[in-house]
């Protein structure tokens, strides 16, 4: 999407938002907002944009990038570190932004997974304080990190349908029930999320949860179908590579857990607004033939 595109969606939203929230905000005595030379449109797709520009340093990505080559789209641009702090300040209206706006819609056909958000290295774990009380020590099939969980739920066509974020040690199948409260149809995992209580309740719930199953496990009989299906999971797990290697939604240099918030939200708003996503045609999967 370009930036022009971006911005003008971004501006309808905060047009509706805005009077809505500057309402329910309770001004201090003796305290007036001031004038601020960017609105919340700028800077919200200012932040957004940096996630679509394949920068790995946002500094670098607003004073050597932006300032430069944007300056004409952007005339009221503050200083760096003003900016951060307008971007502190945009956490609430970007979340709304990526729950209204962005969320793609639910088609029957549904992938679950989570993947580790690595705040610190793990030899800096002991004296790492911005994220201490929330993050925690959790293990993935590559190792041990310390950080946070991102689940997401996706389409077969690569949209988010739905996304929670858990500190680094929470069960896979903790927020199942919460992330697909909407969902319906077919919905596939890995063995991660095996448990024959979560997918009686999701039964129950008209969702038909499949799991990959484990190799110690009793032979489960598993149509053609969902054989062929389990093998496309490869597309969250592009979503993923995607959003940490694109967006940038993982690094170390986090000093606030607002600043952690808002990098997050916003770069799975800018994957949101890709043209082209990972994805998979399904009418093609009945036919396609098993491997011996």
């Amino acid at each position: 999407m370009s930036l022009v595109s971006l911005f003008c969606k971004v501006d309808d939203f905060c047009l509706s938002f805005e009077p809505a929230w500057e309402a329910m905000l309770i001004e201090e005595e003796g305290h007036s907002r001031g004038y601020r030379r960017l609105s919340l449109s700028e800077v919200m797709t200012i932040t957004i944009f940096f996630h679509q520009r394949h920068y790995r340093n946002f500094k670098h990505f607003y004073c050597d990038y932006l300032s430069r080559y944007h300056h004409q789209d952007f005339p009221g641009l503050v200083s760096y570190t003003r900016f951060l702090e307008l971007m502190t300040e945009s956490l609430i209206p970007l979340t709304v932004y990526l729950k209204c706006c962005c969320l793609g819609r639910c088609d029957g056909l549904s992938f679950i997974d989570s993947s580790a958000l690595a705040v610190c290295d793990n030899h800096r774990i002991h004296s790492h304080r911005v994220f201490k009380g929330l993050a925690a020590r959790g293990k993935t099939s590559t190792g041990w990190f310390y950080g946070f969980k991102l689940h997401l739920v996706v389409s077969h066509k690569g949209e988010l349908l739905s996304v929670c974020l858990t500190a680094g040690n929470t069960d896979d199948r903790k927020p199942v029930l919460k992330l697909l409260s909407h969902i319906t149809g077919m919905v596939y995992a890995d063995k991660g999320y095996i448990a024959k209580w979560l997918k009686e309740i999701l039964e129950d719930d008209g969702i038909r949860f499949v799991a990959k199953p484990k190799k110690n496990m009793k032979k489960v009989e598993l149509s053609n179908f969902d054989r062929v299906t389990l093998r496309h999971r490869a597309v969250i797990e592009t979503i993923y590579d995607q959003l940490k290697n694109i967006s940038q939604i993982e690094h170390t240099r986090h000093r606030s857990v607002c600043n952690f918030a808002v990098n997050v939200i916003a770069g799975l708003a800018a994957y949101s607004e890709q043209e082209k996503k990972p994805s998979f045609d399904v009418e093609t999967l009945s036919h396609m033939p098993l491997a011996a």
